[in-house]
């Protein structure tokens, strides 16, 4: 895009913003807390069921476990995946994992078996960093995959109540590994504009799980990145303030918030259980932190909990913010939520809306409710036209790409598999005010947003094909009446001829159950006779959808402005 009308809008309020970070650091992410630890040795990292870690004790604590990986085998180039809650043994583990020179490949404590045997044999991740809850089901993938050590740790680790060691056969104790090694991490030559510091997965245009290429310097920009609008507080800020993280750590908004704390020096409050609103409604009124990233869902929760009047700031963000819910917060707490959007591929954020974050500081006295906000710096956007793939005129609804030193080298392992000349095509349907501020309309791939939580239908569809009795089979999201912002899966059945009459609705449902996570199971499912088709003979799914909808408003299910 030739012209760039939210460069007019860098400033909070009398301070103007940098328009660029360039140059940004070419240095590895690990280097980072090695930093924050010689400044800050003293201060919290974490605050962990009643016990706090120093900066300074989790740099040796990541070191040893670095020396631990080394002396296990592990080198430079490899990759070691995690399966892990929020809990202060993630983040050793993350730096521990880059410091020995592998890359980290975080999974989702809600993965099933084949989940992690996609992940973890696609990464080619030979060792594993689990807790003893999950332990059974990486040993169950174990001979599928190619894991060849298992280091296991109890989520009551590094607690006021850390119980003692206990031997697991066949496993690597956590604890023991990092007691019988001194601090001293292997000494690593590290590119970091071409040696990964993380490997996450995610679903590309096919809906098909796809390992994101991140860089050490592509994590660094997305994290100096974020620190940009805090510039005009920094000094109140970094190594003084706390942030709160009640989103998991292995997503990729939760690993790069708990990033980004470390570099400014912040104590991190960690639930383990981000589902638990009632312990976070606790944390936040008794601790009162500078800063806390939710998701909708944890909005709408809050809103209904009664916080009552907080100084917190809000950010928001891997789903679109139900303008009532961001409003009703507002006038609850007093405070606006900051909206931000970003991509596991694009390493961090690629927009901030400053517009709700000026005002919580009183520097700006408009807010624009549902903005994803402005392009950070050094961040290109173009939007493309749908239907002629040129760009699209001012004012018009596209897909939105974007091109930074924030973005991915590529889906693994083929660097620039999935760009576009360096441009990363997003999959979100965006238009841009004349002030430069943008909004998201639509989304082009086939998407569900359950509680946070993103859903490829495509992997339901799959799931449902495995049944016998399906013919065709579509799963698409619908609107959950129940939570602003959330869906819930409803499935589309045409029976086989020969099992009509022979299959119910909740047979399918639980067939579901053992092939998906617990979230992506269809809630509903419909039989039919036929299912619609384009005229490309594909199942029409936004069709269904907008079916669906309209009978949801006839009913008085849901609202017209939902």
């Amino acid at each position: 895009m030739t012209e760039r009308p939210w460069l007019n809008q860098y400033k909070l309020g009398p301070y103007k913003l940098p328009q660029t970070r360039e140059p940004y650091p070419q240095t590895t992410v690990h280097s980072l807390l090695d930093a924050t630890a010689a400044e800050f040795p003293d201060r919290a990292a974490c605050h962990y069921m009643g016990r706090e870690l120093l900066y300074s004790e989790l740099k040796l604590l990541s070191d040893s476990l670095a020396a631990a990986l080394a002396d296990l085998g592990v080198k430079k180039g490899d990759k070691v995946a995690t399966v892990l809650p929020n809990c202060p043994q993630f983040m050793i583990s993350d730096f521990a994992i880059m410091k020995a020179g592998a890359a980290h490949v975080p999974c989702s404590l809600m993965h099933r078996a084949a989940d992690l045997i996609y992940e973890i044999g696609e990464s080619g991740a030979e060792t594993v960093i689990c807790t003893d809850m999950s332990l059974d089901t990486v040993n169950s993938v174990q001979e599928k995959t190619g894991i060849k050590r298992i280091i296991v740790t109890s989520v009551m680790d590094y607690s006021a109540q850390e119980p003692s060691p206990a031997a697991i056969p066949g496993a690597y104790s956590f604890r023991e590994l990092i007691a019988s090694h001194e601090p001293e991490p292997p000494e690593i030559d590290i590119d970091p504009m071409n040696d990964l510091a993380v490997l996450p997965f995610t679903g590309g245009a096919t809906g098909l799980p796809k390992g994101v290429m991140l860089t050490h310097y592509n994590r660094v920009v997305a994290i100096v990145q974020t620190a940009w609008s805090y510039e005009p507080l920094k000094v109140g800020i970094r190594g003084k303030a706390s942030s709160m993280i009640p989103i998991p750590l292995f997503h990729a908004y939760g690993h790069l918030m708990m990033q980004f704390g470390v570099y400014w020096g912040l104590k991190g409050y960690l639930l383990p259980d981000p589902r638990d609103t009632d312990t976070l409604v606790q944390m936040l009124m008794k601790y009162r932190p500078f800063f806390c990233a939710c998701v909708p869902t944890q909005y709408s929760r809050l809103v209904a909990a009664g916080l009552g009047r907080l100084t917190t700031m809000f950010v928001s963000t891997t789903a679109a913010l139900a303008p009532e819910i961001a409003q009703k917060f507002r006038k609850e707490t007093g405070v606006p939520i900051t909206e931000a959007y970003g991509l596991t591929e694009t390493g961090g954020g690629t927009h901030m809306n400053l517009s709700s974050f000026s005002k919580v500081t009183g520097f700006m006295p408009f807010e624009k409710f549902g903005s994803i906000g402005i392009p950070l710096p050094d961040t290109d956007v173009r939007i493309v036209d749908l239907d002629t793939g040129d760009e699209a005129a001012p004012g018009c609804e596209g897909e939105l790409w974007v091109r930074g030193p924030q973005v991915m080298i590529g889906y693994w392992p083929e660097p620039g598999k999935g760009l576009v000349d360096g441009w990363l095509p997003t999959g979100d349907i965006v238009k841009m005010e004349e002030d430069g501020y943008f909004y998201i309309t639509d989304r082009v791939k086939d998407m569900a947003n359950i509680s946070g939580l993103k859903v490829y239908t495509r992997l339901v569809d799959d799931a449902l094909y495995e049944h016998p009795a399906v013919g065709d089979a579509v799963a698409i999201g619908i609107p959950d009446p129940e939570r602003a912002g959330s869906e819930r899966i409803k499935a589309f059945i045409r029976i086989k001829k020969e099992f009509e009459g022979k299959v119910t609705a909740q047979e399918i449902i639980d067939h579901c159950r053992e092939k998906l996570p617990a979230y992506a199971v269809p809630r509903f499912v419909e039989f039919r006779e036929e299912l619609p088709i384009t005229v490309t003979l594909k199942l029409f799914k936004r069709q269904l959808r907008e079916e669906e909808v309209a009978k949801m408003k006839a009913s008085g299910e849901l609202k017209e402005n939902q």
